[in-house]
């Protein structure tokens, strides 16, 4: 049957439409258009740094300047090129077909991030977003996770206290101003997050004011730790 539909239905590359060997998969040039995070990255946000992996933990300018209230971060792709591409499909135009690769993309990451009990968690969306968009990009992205991973995802723990203004086009100041306290744990989130170990999930980081006022709230319900998995991270070079 699954020969038949290929037959029908030939896999086609989520980039452009091309044909490729299997679904969900990248042709070629989209390939090498896409950013792929490899090699020596901060360990806080993940975004890539120059020289060799070492066994030491290594940060951005970014992470040296800011104290950030989780642990750990990486981040699969570089908010650019084919990447900005599919993450802005996924985040506006319902390509709800780029949540299982961008899964598979991130769940290669994780390992270093996993405690035994670690419990994965979304990004919270204002309801007044939702019912313009319809789907939060991040649960969508943690469910997902969550089945590749063997982790129990808790979508409702945190929540949007109010509706913030899209922050693109503000400086990292506005940004962390714009986010104060616009995400609070839901009632029944200390009972479930108390000492327990959260991996937060986003689609994209850039200043990490919203990764910032996500992490307050899961420890503000006695999350044990926090680190972060994000699918694209903003570079001031991409």
């Amino acid at each position: 049957m699954q020969s038949l539909l290929h037959i029908l239905y030939p896999p086609q590359c989520i980039g452009c439409g091309a044909l490729v060997a299997r679904d969900f998969g990248l042709c070629g040039p989209c390939w090498r258009d896409t950013p792929f995070i490899t090699g020596l990255a901060c360990d806080a946000c993940g975004v890539p740094l120059p020289g060799e992996t070492t066994d030491r933990d290594e940060h951005c300018d970014d992470c040296l300047t800011l104290t950030r209230p989780w642990r750990r971060g990486r981040a699969a792709l570089l908010y650019r090129d084919t990447a900005r591409r599919l993450v802005l499909g996924l985040k506006h135009g319902d390509r709800l077909d780029l949540v299982p690769p961008a899964a598979g993309w991130m769940a290669g990451l994780a390992g270093p991030l996993l405690q035994d009990d670690t419990v994965i968690v979304p990004v919270p969306a204002h309801y007044v977003r939702l019912l313009r968009r319809r789907y939060n990009q991040a649960a969508l992205l943690a469910n997902a996770l969550g089945a590749r991973l063997d982790r129990p995802v808790l979508p409702d723990l945190l929540r949007r206290t109010r509706a913030t203004a899209v922050q693109d086009g503000m400086r990292r100041e506005q940004r962390f101003a714009n986010l104060s306290a616009a995400i609070a744990p839901a009632p029944s989130a200390r009972r479930t997050l108390s000492g327990r170990a959260v991996l937060l999930v986003d689609d994209v980081m850039t200043s990490g004011a919203t990764l910032t006022a996500a992490t307050d709230a899961a420890h503000a319900a006695g999350a044990r730790r926090v680190d972060i998995l994000i699918l694209a991270r903003v570079a001031k070079d991409a």
